[in-house]
């Protein structure tokens, strides 16, 4: 959530091994590739093939949408054919020229259909011609040469297709190209530009990977040697965006309407660390971990529940009341304990069933609903009251639930007006919901309250970092410095502000000042990590990681970063690349001390792609990140993963259309 401390920074730096360089080669910034012609210059009957050098193995093209190409098998070997067959053959090939030249010499009249019924001429030619020897169609035993033929005839009326508006009579030629030569660029093109006309853009971005794929399997040598491609990739990063763009909504929608059928309770907590490091960015926290800790223990409340009667009748009015309040105001007790012990769930499910309880959720319809609801808050103590409110808010929050926890913050307000924490937290949820005029006026009204207010100061430059105002993010946390110099939260903020204004000397002077005040920080540490990972000194940066885990093994971010750190130090000992596997065991440390942590998802997906073996293991990544989505709280964590997911997908169908094994181009 927005309110939240340095655990969610989730800052991502892109890292380009060379090991991974397949895995997220769709992602580089790739220059502008010139568009293929529309038609075969070479000749039908020529020897050279269909724009590349790969020979095909087999042909089943159809000439027309119902018509299909017979192949016949012929000799190689000059030696053993007869000269009557040569003769035939040669008298083939130049009846194919004659009829390849005439469709061409329409094209240029712009006569794209009767070209395209030339090109057709043609093939029925060599399909008459096969099928009176009695060869087969498939393409079994056919010369190269005449299946290249074949390729290059279909592939231009397809491109006659497609001048005529003509999709499906393109793409059905587009896939008879294929059929015979996977790689085959110009119908891979056509197929993709065709297809992006008809707005079918999941099957266009397959496309675009198996275009990028070959480009990247032809330059696999260079690759692994860390040097540049020959030649300009054939699609740029601009058009891979672009269709990405246009399925990620349809890709959202369908997660998000799954996650909407989740109960509440149903919805997963962040991890500890993270909700702990929340609540101490408020400046209550000291004093309701005090009441925690001298309030007595959860044996002691548990007992007091257990001698509570059950099943008081509700037509008891008085007695029913009295005992739903302290059955509340114990359970709310209880709660806050397991909250100081950092036992949230446990804390959580006691706040939801107290809250449940004042509500009257069980007694909604009954006539007397609203009458016992009311008598049920005022038994309470009012304090005890407002609190549950308030942590019933703060539970559907760390959820969520952004309009459930804006209720219980607002009923509260109404008990305390005057609480500068609730606006805090009413801002915090403003954030979320991407509501920011609505947060900056809250915490304007909290500050007009309480011009100290530490939590104000903190979370508003929260607010400004986001809104790029880097300067009054600045001025709130050297105001926040200023009145509480042992704020340690303001001191690694405005560290940040420094990095962020490239100040490294500022940002060092910032996290001495705060190692000061907590030697043992995991964040201290991480924080400095950082600052060597900006100055390019990965060792050192590895160095801070691996403290801040010492000091706070539930911390994430350390885990993320210091695989960032090992994948950008240069190989030593004659190894080729850095040491992917210990990257990627840092990253599945990261998600399994928080399972929220969505910059882990991003990174391991991309690592574990790059280094899958097989397409097999290739799947798995899309498995990661749908456990990924599972957990996404905000609508940027659900892009990115979503758009990683449509990434992989279409890469592992790419690679299956050419034939391909693996991504892996080690």
């Amino acid at each position: 959530m927005a309110t939240s401390t340095s655990a969610n920074r989730q800052t991502t730096y892109m890292i380009i091994g060379l090991a991974a360089a397949a895995g997220i080669a769709l992602w580089l910034s790739l220059s502008k590739a010139k568009r293929s012609k529309d038609i075969d210059g070479s000749s039908a009957s020529s020897s050279k093939g269909s724009g590349d050098n790969r020979t095909p193995t087999k042909s089943n093209v159809r000439s027309t949408a119902s018509s299909s190409s017979s192949s016949s098998s012929r000799s190689t070997a000059a030696s053993t054919a007869s000269p009557s067959k040569e003769d035939e053959e040669k008298a083939l090939h130049r009846r194919i020229e004659e009829i390849d030249r005439e469709g061409k010499a329409l094209f240029k009249d712009k006569k794209y259909m009767e070209a395209a019924e030339m090109f057709t001429k043609a093939l029925d030619l060599i399909e008459t011609t096969r099928s009176d020897s009695g060869k087969t169609t498939n393409g079994n035993g056919a010369s190269s040469s005449l299946v290249r033929q074949i390729v290059t005839l279909t592939n231009n009326r397809s491109a006659m297709y497609e001048k005529a508006a003509l999709p499906d009579l393109a793409l059905s030629d587009c896939d008879a190209v294929l059929s015979h030569d996977p790689s085959h660029s110009k119908a891979r093109t056509r197929r993709l530009r065709i297809l992006e006309s008809l707005q079918r853009y999941p099957e266009a971005i397959v496309e675009v990977c198996a275009l990028q794929l070959k480009f990247m399997h032809d330059n696999r040598d260079k690759i692994r040697l860390g040097l540049p491609p020959t030649g300009s990739p054939p699609v740029p990063q601009s058009k891979i965006e672009e269709l990405v763009g246009a399925i990620l909504p349809a890709e959202m929608e369908r997660v998000e309407r799954e996650m909407a059928g989740r109960k509440l309770e149903e919805r997963a907590l962040p991890s500890t660390y993270t909700i702990l490091q929340l609540l101490k960015s408020f400046s209550g926290f000291n004093k309701w971990m005090g009441e925690a800790a001298r309030g007595g223990t959860v044996e002691k409340f548990t007992a007091q529940l257990e001698d509570l009667l059950d099943h008081v009748p509700r037509k008891n009015a008085m007695a029913f009341v009295d005992n739903v309040a302290v059955r509340s105001t114990l359970l709310y007790q209880r709660g806050k304990r397991y909250a100081f012990e950092k036992e949230f769930k446990k804390a959580v499910k006691d706040f939801d069933e107290a809250f449940d309880l004042v509500e009257d959720v069980q007694g909604v319809g009954e006539p007397d609903h609203d009458e016992i609801k009311k008598g049920i808050s005022d038994a309470m103590e009012k304090e005890d009251y407002a609190r549950l409110l308030e942590w019933a808010g703060m539970c559907r929050h760390l959820r969520y639930d952004l309009k459930g926890a804006l209720v219980c913050y607002e009923r509260c307000s109404e008990l305390e007006p005057d609480n500068t924490e609730l606006l805090v937290k009413k801002a915090g949820v403003k954030m979320d919901g991407s509501q920011h005029s609505d947060a900056e006026k809250l915490f304007a009204d909290a500050l007009a309250l309480n011009p100290s207010a530490s939590d104000a100061l903190l979370h508003r430059a929260n607010l400004r970092m986001l809104q790029q105002r880097v300067a009054d993010a600045e001025s709130d946390l050297q105001t926040c410095i200023k009145l509480y110099p042992n704020n340690l939260l303001a001191r690694l903020r405005l560290a940040t502000v420094y990095m962020a204004k490239e100040d490294i000397d500022g940002a060092k002077r910032m996290l001495d000042q705060a190692g000061e005040y907590d030697p043992d920080s995991s964040e201290v540490h991480c924080y400095r990590g950082e600052l060597h990972f900006a100055r390019g000194e990965f060792e050192e940066a590895k160095g801070e990681f691996e403290k801040a885990m010492k000091c706070d093994q539930s911390n994430p971010t350390p885990y993320v970063n210091s695989a960032l750190a090992v994948i950008n130090t240069p190989p030593t000992g004659g190894a080729m690349v850095p040491n992917f596997a210990e990257a990627v065991t840092l990253l599945e440390k990261a998600i399994q001390v928080d399972p929220m942590y969505h910059a882990a998802y991003v990174q391991l997906g991309q690592m574990k792609l790059s280094m899958a073996t097989d397409l097999t293991k290739a799947k798995e990544v899309i498995d990661l990140y749908d456990r990924g989505l599972e957990y996404c709280r905000t609508p940027e964590e659900l892009k990115d993963i979503c758009s990683m997911r449509i990434l992989t997908m279409a890469q592992i169908d790419a690679a299956h259309a050419l034939h391909m094994e693996t991504l892996n181009m080690q």
